[in-house]
């Protein structure tokens, strides 16, 4: 029998990814993905599209999200997984957050302006499609303008603290993260963990602090974290009880870590997170 192939976080024109939510469904069954979540960034809009596809195409669809929160003055991204998304709690939280996007996107435009670049605003715009703009869109646009050969190199020129596009943001908290989630009916899930570069110390505060929230996963797999912190994650997560997740962090082909389809697997010793869920009985 096949091992499934499962990828609970990706990104479509929603956010900041390059596909539609429709498109993003048919390049993830291009990759033969058999369970898929859409987790755009504080925003659920794409769900219902992207799940008419998916059903179309026999991909069992998870409805996902990716929430900005602030916690000990870091950013963190807490990831919902399979809630019910017209939960108006979950709408107006989001909302909230998506508000505060579009300030922060006018604030780095001015700085952006401040170092002699116009413009960029507007020139932001037009990559982020059907979302609130980001930072990955200001990067686009700085690329395609010159300023820099690749995304990556914007963000440490123009987009990371003491750069003139860099603004400092508090998001939501924690607590707040996990509450919408949670009585939304969802699985609150710590994304991609190892991008925080805690330290022994933090890791295991911000375990215990998401557990007593009720929290319910981390991502021991991430395409956006080394492979080879897995095992350090999946020993916290059954430290504190928290399920396993998995994740390609996918947001189009040339701007991610990795492809779809082709994510490690859990280690051996997690308890995956689908195994919570009726509709995924069976899966290992």
């Amino acid at each position: 029998m096949k091992t499934p192939i499962i990828d609970l976080h990706c990104h479509s024109t929603i956010s900041d990814g390059l596909f539609s939510p429709e498109d993003l469904v048919k390049y993830a069954h291009s990759k033969n993905v058999d369970i898929l979540a859409l987790t755009d960034h504080d925003d659920i809009d794409g769900l219902d599209r992207a799940s008419k596809v998916a059903k179309s195409l026999g991909i069992l669809f998870i409805n996902g999200v990716e929430i900005s929160v602030t916690w000990q003055k870091r950013t963190l991204h807490i990831v919902g997984l399979n809630f019910n998304n017209k939960d108006k709690d979950l709408i107006n939280g989001l909302k909230k957050i998506r508000d505060g996007r579009d300030a922060r996107a006018e604030k780095m435009a001015h700085g952006l302006g401040m170092a002699g670049i116009m413009g960029s605003l507007e020139g932001a715009s037009s990559y982020s499609k059907d979302g609130a703009v980001g930072r990955i869109h200001f990067a686009q646009y700085l690329v395609e303008k010159g300023h820099a050969k690749d995304v990556k190199s914007v963000f440490k020129k123009f987009l990371t603290p003491g750069k003139p596009g860099y603004v400092n943001h508090v998001w939501s908290d924690l607590e707040e993260a996990v509450s919408w989630i949670s009585k939304a009916g969802g699985d609150a899930v710590i994304a991609h963990p190892g991008r925080y570069e805690m330290g022994n110390k933090l890791y295991p505060k911000l375990m215990q602090d998401f557990k007593d929230l009720g929290g319910v996963g981390i991502e021991v797999v991430s395409g956006s974290q080394d492979p080879s912190q897995s095992s350090y994650f999946a020993s916290l997560a059954n430290e504190f009880g928290l399920s396993a997740s998995c994740g390609s962090d996918f947001h189009g082909p040339g701007i991610s870590f990795r492809q779809m389809g082709q994510m490690q697997t859990l280690p051996a010793n997690c308890d995956p997170i689908w195994n919570k869920w009726p509709l995924t009985e069976g899966v290992n």
